[in-house]
C-alpha cells in the first residue's frame, strides 16, 4: 500500500512539474481533438473542446439552465440569489461579476486600457472598443434570424428582430404602455414626469427629446 501511495504521489508531482515546466517554456502539450489548437493546461483544453461539442456539464441549481463552464454557471446563479461578492475599492458599490466591478472602478480612475487599432482612441471597456472598431471596418457580425439583415451591434440586431416578433419588453412605469425599445420607453415616461434633459447649447432652452433639441439648435445656426 505504501508503494502504491508513493507511486501515486510521485505521479501527481510529475504532472504538476510538467505543467509548471510547460508554463515557463511556453510548450503547449494539450491539443484540441476537433481543431488541433494547442494549450498549456489540460483544463483549458477541455473547456475549449466544449465550444465544439456543445457539452454543458454545469447546471444552475435554481432554474436548471446548463453551462459549459463552471464560472459562467456561478455567475448566472447570482441572478437568482442576488449575491454581489465584488466590491468597488473606491465607493464600495457591489457587483455580481468581477469584470463589471473592474469596469466600474475605471469610472473612478479614468483608466482606458483598450485602444482602437485604427485611430488609437482609447476606451475603458473592451466591448465598447470593439464596437467602435466596427465603425472603421464596417464589420456586421450580428444577423437577424428572420430576414438575415446584418448589424454591427448585438443590441441593434435584437431591437430589429422585435419588428418581426412584435415583442415589447419595456413597460412605462406610470401607465404600463409597452415599447420594443428601451429608449422609446424612456422618452414616453418623460411625458409623465415633464423631465427635459436636453439643453440648447445656444440659449439653454430645455427639451424632453434629443431630436427636438437638435431641430431647435438649427434655428440658431440657420
Amino acid at each position: 500500500m505504501r508503494g502504491k501511495a508513493h507511486d501515486c504521489k510521485h505521479s501527481r508531482a510529475g504532472v504538476e512539474s510538467n505543467t509548471c515546466h510547460s508554463t515557463r517554456t511556453g510548450v503547449k502539450p494539450y491539443t484540441c481533438k476537433y481543431c488541433k489548437k494547442c494549450f498549456i493546461r489540460s483544463s483549458t483544453c477541455k473547456k475549449h473542446e466544449r465550444t465544439h461539442s456543445g457539452v454543458k456539464p454545469y447546471t444552475c441549481q435554481y432554474c436548471k439552465k446548463c453551462f459549459s463552464q463552471s464560472s459562467n454557471c456561478k455567475q448566472h446563479e447570482r441572478t437568482h440569489t442576488g449575491v454581489k461578492p465584488y466590491s468597488c475599492k473606491y465607493c464600495k458599490k457591489c457587483f455580481s461579476q468581477s469584470s463589471h466591478c473592474k469596469e466600474h472602478e475605471r469610472t473612478h480612475t479614468g483608466e482606458k486600457p483598450y485602444t482602437c487599432n485604427h485611430c488609437k482612441k482609447c476606451f475603458s471597456q473592451s466591448s465598447v472598443c470593439k464596437k467602435h472598431e466596427r465603425t472603421h471596418t464596417g464589420v456586421k457580425p450580428y444577423s437577424c434570424k428572420y430576414c438575415k439583415k446584418c448589424f454591427s451591434q448585438s443590441s441593434t440586431c435584437k431591437e430589429h428582430e422585435r419588428t418581426h416578433t412584435g415583442v415589447k419588453p419595456y413597460s412605462c412605469k406610470y401607465c404600463k404602455k409597452c415599447f420594443s425599445q428601451s429608449s422609446h420607453c424612456k422618452e414616453h415616461e418623460r411625458t409623465h414626469t415633464g423631465e427635459k434633459p436636453f439643453t440648447c447649447k445656444y440659449c439653454k432652452k430645455c427639451f424632453s427629446h434629443s431630436s427636438a433639441c437638435k431641430e431647435h439648435e438649427r434655428s440658431h445656426t440657420g
